[in-house]
């Protein structure tokens, strides 16, 4: 055998085409080869889709009078669908709005461009948001989500337990100005009771009266470090010096009345107390 295929390939054995003979018989053994397999897998084809069923998705399960639920791969992807929203609803519908924009217009008022870093500041807002959000949030997780997960009730009704605890929390910080606002554009009816309020008016309202606050907070943390601005320029121009900038000048002296105010304890606590729980 091992002559024979030695022979073969061998630089003397007749060739066709520029080819060697034994390669063209292995070429076309191979390719009988191949298509004798692609038969066979055409002639069981038909009885192996007559034997296997379909591959479907199943969307619902349990169907029939009762109703069903949908099925574990459905489920994952409406999960994973509106994990999108999460952002939305940390930014809208807690009070994340609020601590981010004081603690960026603080960073702007003592003059420093990166310092916080962008990272902290949304750190420490994420975290004192969950610290303010800790009491609405317990009675999200107690009445609604422990009976969801263990399984006595279904999706829906675990929706509607958690929403009066959030639509309290985000009442309470509403101006009625604002509700009253967003409540004439939708076209409600005027003697409609807070409680019932959509989330499509309570929401945009919240969000409002959120903005309105925190430059509010914003306006007396600024106003400290602006008299300093103005006793350093003046400070400046009466010397003659010209050339050198007001807030390099002013920098170390804010950060000064900032450390020794012990700003950090007092913004932190002001913010946790201007929500109303």
């Amino acid at each position: 055998m091992r002559f024979e295929l030695a022979a073969l390939f061998s630089p003397a054995a007749p060739r066709l085409h520029g080819k060697p003979s034994g390669l063209r018989r292995l070429q076309g053994l191979s390719a009988a080869l191949v298509a004798a397999l692609l038969l066979l897998w055409l002639g069981t084809q038909p009885a192996w889709a007559q034997n296997t069923p379909p591959a479907t998705l199943p969307l619902l399960l349990g169907q029939g009078a009762g109703g069903g639920s949908y099925s574990v791969p459905i489920q994952t992807l409406l999960f994973f669908t509106a994990l999108g929203f999460l952002p939305a609803v940390l930014l809208m519908m807690t009070g994340f709005t609020r601590i981010v924009i004081v603690l960026s217009l603080m960073r702007q008022a003592l003059g420093t461009q990166a310092a916080p870093p962008n990272q902290v500041i949304v750190g420490l807002s994420l975290f004192l948001t969950f610290f303010v959000m800790s009491p609405t949030l317990d009675k999200v997780y107690t009445e609604a989500w422990q009976p969801y997960s263990a399984g006595q009730m279904p999706f829906d009704e675990a929706l509607k337990r958690a929403e009066p605890p959030m639509r309290g929390f985000m009442l309470k910080q509403t101006r009625q100005a604002d509700v009253a606002l967003f409540a004439k554009l939708a076209k409600l009816e005027d003697n409609i009771k807070p409680e019932d309020l959509p989330f499509r008016v309570l929401v945009p309202a919240f969000v409002t009266s959120e903005l309105k606050s925190a430059f509010q907070i914003a306006f007396l943390i600024f106003i400290p470090f602006l008299v300093i601005d103005m006793i350093v320029s003046s400070i400046l121009m009466s010397l003659g010096m010209m050339m050198l900038s007001p807030v390099l000048v002013a920098l170390p002296f804010k950060l000064m009345l900032f450390v020794l105010a012990d700003g950090w304890n007092l913004l932190l606590g002001s913010l946790a107390a201007s929500f109303v729980t």
